[in-house]
Order: C-alpha cells, then sequence, then structure tokens
C-alpha cells in the first residue's frame, strides 16, 4: 500500500514546474512490431520502457527479431517479414501486445501458443482471432473458452474482411500491421464507425512514418454526442517490403493527463516538454477536454526550437458533459477530476473501458464511493458528483489497473485521505511516475514556500 500525502497548500500560491512523460506506449507498441517485421535495421528514439513494451520486445525478440537499447535509442534488427515460431509466448497482462502477437504469429508457418495473466484471458481476444482466421491463419483455442491460450500459426494470407463494431480497435490495428507481409495485403472494410476510431488513425500514422503505404476511404459522417470520428470506410495495405526506419517516438499523451490534471488540482502551471498539443494520439483529446472545463491550454515553443504543452489553472472547474469514446485511456483521470468540480458531469462513449485491464468503469466508481463521492452507472455511462470537502480516509482497490493507481494518486496530491492498494502497477506503463511525483513535490513545495 502507499499513502498519498497532499502537497503542500496552494489555495493562495502559484507555482510552475516542468515535466517529461514517457514516450508513447501506443506508438512504442506498434513500432516495435514495425521494426520487428522489418528488413534491415530500424533505430527507434523515445521507446517506452515498462511492462507492456518490454513483454512486447521479449515475444518479438522469441519470433527472431533483434533489439539492442543504447540510452534513448534502441535498434531493431527486423525478420523481413517472417517471424519464426516458438513454443510459448506469455504477455502478461498486456492488451496491446496480446492481440499484436497472435497476429505476428499468425505470419509463421509453425504453431505458437500466445497466454497471457488470468486478467488477459478473461479480456476479449475471439473477434481478432476469427478475423485472422478468415485471412487464412490457422488458430485453435486451447481450453473450453474462447479466449487465451490460442495456439496460433500460418501463413496467413490476406484478403478482404468486413468488419462491424468490435470489443476492441486493437484487432484490426493488429491487421494494419501485418498486412505489407501477407501474401495478398489486407482490404479491412469498415461497415460501422469503428470502436476507437482514433487508435486507427494512429496506426495508420505509425505505419505511414515507417514507410508503408496504405490507402484509405471515407463515408460521410454525422458527429454528434454518439457517433465520433471521420468515418473511417475502408483500409488497403498491399503486400510490400518494409524497411528499417529511423523513429522518433512523441511523449505519451495518455500519461501526460496526470501532471495535467495535478496542475488543475494544485492551482498551478505545469510544462509538458516535447508534446504537441494537435498531437495524432487520441488521448490528446483530454487537452480539449480540460480546456472547456475552465483550464488554460496552449502549446510553447521556446528558444531552442523545443515545444511543450503548457496547462494552467485559471478558475474553479466548470462540470461538463463529455463523450469520451474517442479517448478511452484517459477517461478515467477525467471522471476523477470532474468529481472535484461544482456539479455532477456524464462521461458517455464508454464501452471499451469495462473491458480493460480492470472494469474501469466500476473501478472509478468504487473508488470515488469510498471516498464518500456519489456515482451512478450504466453500460457505457458514468455520472460523476462532487467529492465532500473533506473526504472519508480509503485505501483505494486499483484493481490491478495502472490507470487507476495513477488517477487517485493525483487527486491524492490535492485531498486527504486517499491510500492506495498495489501502486507498483503503475509499471505497466510508467514505471518512474512516484518519483516524479516525489519530485514535483518537492519543486512545488520549495516554489510556495519562497512566496
Amino acid at each position: 500500500m502507499r499513502c498519498i500525502e497532499p502537497f503542500a497548500s496552494t489555495a493562495t500560491a502559484s507555482w510552475s514546474a516542468r515535466v517529461r512523460v514517457p514516450g508513447s506506449k501506443s506508438l512504442s507498441n506498434r513500432h516495435l512490431v514495425l521494426a520487428a517485421l522489418a528488413h534491415g535495421e530500424s533505430e527507434l528514439r523515445g521507446v517506452l520502457h515498462c511492462a507492456d513494451c518490454d513483454a512486447l520486445v521479449t515475444a518479438l525478440t522469441q519470433m527472431g527479431a533483434k533489439f539492442e537499447t543504447h540510452g534513448d535509442v534502441m535498434r531493431v534488427k527486423g525478420v523481413a517479414g517472417s517471424p519464426r515460431a516458438t513454443a510459448r509466448i506469455d504477455l502478461g497482462d498486456g492488451g496491446t501486445p496480446t492481440r499484436f502477437m497472435l497476429a505476428v504469429a499468425a505470419l509463421a508457418h509453425d504453431e505458437t501458443v500466445i497466454d497471457g495473466s488470468a486478467r488477459m484471458r478473461q479480456r476479449p481476444i475471439d473477434e481478432g482471432v476469427d478475423m485472422l482466421g478468415s485471412l487464412g491463419a490457422n488458430a485453435r483455442f486451447c481450453g473450453d473458452a474462447r479466449a487465451l491460450p490460442v495456439a496460433m500459426r500460418g501463413p496467413l494470407e490476406g484478403g478482404a474482411i468486413t468488419v462491424g463494431v468490435t470489443a476492441s480497435s486493437q484487432f484490426i490495428s493488429a491487421l494494419m500491421l501485418v498486412a505489407p507481409c501477407t501474401k495478398h495485403g489486407i482490404v479491412i472494410t469498415l461497415d460501422e464507425v469503428a470502436t476507437s476510431e482514433s487508435y486507427l488513425h494512429l496506426s495508420l500514422a505509425a505505419l505511414a512514418a515507417a514507410g508503408v503505404n496504405a490507402e484509405v476511404a471515407y463515408r460521410p459522417t454525422l458527429l454528434s454526442a454518439r457517433t465520433c470520428g471521420s468515418g473511417l470506410a475502408r483500409v488497403s495495405i498491399a503486400a510490400q517490403p518494409m524497411h528499417g526506419a529511423r523513429i522518433d517516438i512523441e511523449p505519451d499523451a495518455s500519461s501526460a493527463v496526470y501532471p495535467a490534471a495535478l496542475a488543475l488540482l494544485l492551482r498551478g502551471r505545469i510544462e509538458i516538454d516535447g508534446l504537441a498539443l494537435r498531437s495524432a494520439q487520441p488521448d490528446s483529446w483530454f487537452f480539449d477536454d480540460i480546456a472547456l472545463r475552465g483550464a488554460l491550454v496552449q502549446q510553447i515553443t521556446r528558444d531552442d526550437g523545443s515545444i511543450a504543452t503548457v496547462v494552467q489553472w485559471r478558475e474553479e472547474l466548470h462540470a461538463l458533459d463529455a463523450h469520451y469514446q474517442r479517448a478511452p485511456d484517459s477517461a478515467v483521470m477525467a471522471m476523477v477530476l470532474a468529481a472535484t468540480a461544482s456539479r455532477a458531469s456524464t462521461f458517455t462513449g464508454l464501452s471499451t473501458l469495462r473491458v480493460k485491464e480492470s472494469d474501469r468503469i466500476e473501478s472509478v466508481a468504487a473508488g470515488l464511493r469510498a471516498l464518500g463521492g456519489v456515482v451512478e452507472t450504466g453500460s457505457d455511462w458514468v455520472r460523476v458528483h462532487p467529492l465532500p470537502a473533506t473526504l472519508t480516509p480509503a485505501c483505494i482497490d486499483t484493481a490491478n489497473d495502472h490507470r487507476i493507481a495513477m488517477a487517485f494518486a493525483i487527486l491524492g496530491c490535492a485531498r486527504a485521505g486517499v491510500t492506495l492498494m498495489n501502486p507498483e502497477v503503475v509499471s505497466k506503463s510508467w514505471p518512474e511516475f512516484f518519483e516524479v511525483l516525489d519530485l514535483l513535490a518537492r519543486e512545488i513545495s520549495r516554489q510556495i514556500a519562497a512566496t
């Protein structure tokens, strides 16, 4: 357990700090797969080192890729589109690595068993397995349920597939990443607005950065509170050689939401180094949301040419209803943050949160209720009412979920009464999270004491 101590009172003092969050987990996972499948050597700068990404590197190494890390640079020697089978790969709690590795294993001619943790065996993977099977892969579920472990082998021939609403966009992203290595390429037709479509655009951006040509078609989409996205209708990726590339991986927008929320809860100003405000990362939308809630959000360019996203407290947070389908990972922090506003806020578009590392709808609700809050929930929505002025001290069950741990830790930096169970789960995406918080606490306290 870890008791979170509030920072020094900032009711009348102002402060400013800088932080650099780790590299994007979503981009790191995508570029690790692309580099491992490429011809020749790739150079990846800024890869996130965390439980998920490290498990993916281990799995790709088992299938023949070679990785060397020198400081901030990772060099990857790829398998030229032909990974070798291995007996068994265990991805632990990693949802993205597991779904991506199912597709990579489908390129090998011999069988590989893909497995994961007890929680990962409960999370949906059968749709992805069925998609791979329709494109030529051979798969069998090793247990009674249509879940992990799965024995997968190729060859993945490719072809055309029509996809409806899925439990996770990662199934489609996995097809996109391996499509250049198939015999016929892959044409994906989306007959409905895709689940978390913003992540498909992130996959397209990663493919483009790696030199892969993809043809994209859109449908007209009427945007509303229930429909978000650009109307992606078809993605065509021909069979083509992938060559090694030099890639700079930008800071993680999903991690950046935590110091941003800290600035608002502690009435200060924080500069998030290297993060572009208009990033392709889906969770960059969080910054648009907090701007509507009253924060000052802007991108600055320093004299040396470096950039930063700046978040500054300006006024008390406004209550605001929001549709978070496009940015599901940041929804946890957004809901916890909204509990400090003066009125209730409703969050919709949260269906995928129920099948993450935990059921994040229930995990957030349970944590806020334990602290004395009132939360209403539905299948894909949450209504968060204001927390009481004095929290009921509680030990928050992080449910082995890094997003839950980090969001409630940020709340605890501003409001007394928060203790975390299993805080080390932050290693899944940001192993140094608490070290960074400690550094910020010292710097903020120093500035406040000097005023």
